[in-house]
């Protein structure tokens, strides 16, 4: 298992925590979980996963203000990050996917397989 990519998945939401961890099962993905934005910047600081996933209105720490601390830190910057949220049109988002920072997803308009073809594309699995 010590070679397989690793995925870090930030959502405060248990249900889509489990669906996505669940889509991801047919994979050789090795999937991390972190409920709110504090706990993952201390996972991906411990773990320097391959990819974030990565929900934005969470408690603790709202997803912006954890990809801003993950993305000045040195290693932090080569991480790729997809943003996932229902909140496409917040100006915090469109910031950070114009400066080219994230790639988002909207949770209404993409199917779980959406997702994990995403995550497989952005780690040249495909």
């Amino acid at each position: 298992m010590s070679n397989s990519k690793k995925v870090l998945l930030i959502e405060d939401e248990k249900s889509i925590r489990e669906a996505l961890k669940k889509a991801f099962s047919g994979t050789d993905l090795n999937i991390l979980e972190a409920e709110n934005g504090e706990v993952g910047l201390g996972l991906a600081k411990l773990e320097k996963p391959d990819l974030i996933l990565l929900d934005i209105v969470m408690p603790k720490m709202h997803g912006i203000d954890m990809l801003d601390q993950l993305q000045g830190q040195s290693w932090g910057k080569s991480i790729p990050v997809i943003i996932l949220t229902n909140y496409a049109d917040d100006p915090r988002v469109q910031r950070a996917v114009d400066a080219g920072r994230v790639e988002m997803l909207s949770k209404t308009q993409c199917h779980l397989n959406d997702v994990v073809k995403k995550v497989k594309e952005k780690l040249q699995l495909v």
